[in-house]
């Protein structure tokens, strides 16, 4: 793979031994569309590592065996890209970058993003905004990234907004991040002018210990994409950004009540598709989200979608979910939920409110995690605002999807 960055343009070239068709961190198949993208809104004097992470975000599934950026980096990093995918980087020359005193929140507007917001009120916001591709037509009109940039200007946070189409640099499965970490780009490139040490995502125990929704169902600690020991953790302290994850020991339920608890309840959004006055209430996210949403207000499932919309077939199907653990949570708590689209479900499980309270809780190794400039802060926070888990609790969580 060959990289070149000019004006926020960057552009790769495939070696021989790479591949249209490769796989992202969590194994799943994403398959090249242009070998160009555009990141706007950032600096040009960015730290070459940075610009080298950067591109790696983007360029890692289709890249087998080396390569070659437009300018040097350093060896701490390169050593950290050969440790993590075996892949060699050149040239080396540069100096390290040294890690920034500040955290910023990549901020998507989410229950999840918003929670995490609010357990640093001072941080500041990098918003990532989906743009068209010159060259690649839009397979996703309905994406409203406009009205997620619009309430994230709302928030009264000093707010950084990055324009970019990297996302159509894949043909499928659809527009989207050729890594997931493809969204901190425009944060990366910025570090230097942000003094970033550490950037805060949403992710929450479901992404980060049970194993996200399409890779793995059970609890893993050595979760590839954010475990700080993972590669991609690695790669960000090489670079001295920090992967943090404020919110990483707490459930959904946690982050929707935290986020519809916080100051910035009124700009809270993850319906990806609705218009500016709210949520569409039939895709899919809005339907998952309404399910934790009504658990946590103890009251009936409110949606327009009923059994035998096309939305509901996998709720008829046996499990695995995605999101399982949440389906468990909702089923214990919503009135009536017998009577709706996930009564099938119910047949599946004996999820009680007591089977499920330690999704109420904060596991306590992902406090841990936080790197140190910022993990009193949030201990402190989980600790007064939420509770830490009992030791029985913390057996839950490490016997997820297991027999154990």
């Amino acid at each position: 793979m060959r990289v070149t960055w000019a004006d926020g343009l960057l552009t790769f070239r495939l070696d021989l031994e790479d591949q249209i068709t490769g796989k992202a961190s969590d194994e799943y198949p994403v398959k090249l569309a242009t070998n160009s993208c555009t990141i706007t809104d950032v600096p040009d004097d960015a730290h070459p590592d940075l610009f080298a992470v950067a591109a790696w975000t983007v360029v890692a599934p289709w890249t087998r065996k080396r390569i070659t950026f437009d300018r040097a980096v350093s060896a701490r990093f390169a050593q950290a890209l050969h440790d993590g995918w075996g892949v060699e980087a050149g040239p080396v020359g540069a100096e390290p970058r040294a890690a920034g005193g500040t955290l910023a929140i990549s901020y998507s507007g989410g229950a999840d993003s918003v929670a995490a917001a609010a357990i640093y009120p001072d941080a500041p916001f990098v918003h990532f905004r989906r743009v068209p591709h010159p060259r690649v037509p839009n397979r996703w009109p309905h994406y409203r990234s406009d009205v997620l940039a619009r309430l994230a200007q709302q928030t009264g946070r000093p707010l950084t907004t990055v324009r970019s189409d990297l996302e159509y640099t894949l043909a499928e499965p659809r527009p989207g991040y050729p890594e997931h970490h493809a969204v901190a780009a425009g944060a990366l490139l910025n570090a230097d002018r942000l003094d970033l040490g550490g950037l805060g995502f949403g992710y929450e125990i479901g992404s980060r210990w049970l194993g996200g929704g399409r890779y793995l169902h059970r609890y893993t600690p050595d979760n590839p994409m954010w475990a700080p020991h993972g590669k991609w953790g690695r790669l960000f302290a090489a670079v001295g950004v920090h992967i943090v994850l404020p919110v990483g020991g707490v459930s959904e339920a946690v982050t929707m009540r935290l986020a519809l608890e916080s100051e910035l309840a009124g700009q809270v959004r993850w319906c990806l598709s609705g218009a500016a006055d709210g949520p569409c209430r039939t895709c899919a996210k809005c339907l998952y989200k309404e399910l934790i949403q009504a658990a946590v207000e103890r009251r009936p499932l409110d949606t327009p979608l009923t059994a035998g919309h096309p939305r509901a077939r996998k709720w008829l199907c046996p499990p695995p979910y995605g999101g399982q653990e949440m389906v468990e949570y909702g089923l214990a708590r919503i009135p009536g939920i017998e009577r709706t689209l996930f009564a099938g479900a119910l047949d599946y499980f004996d999820a009680t409110e007591e089977s499920t309270s330690w999704l109420e809780h904060c596991y306590p190794p992902a406090l841990a995690e936080i790197p140190e400039p910022w993990r009193e802060r949030a201990t402190s926070f989980m600790t007064a605002e939420v509770g830490l888990m009992t030791e029985k609790e913390i057996h839950r969580v490490e016997t997820w999807g297991s027999t154990g």
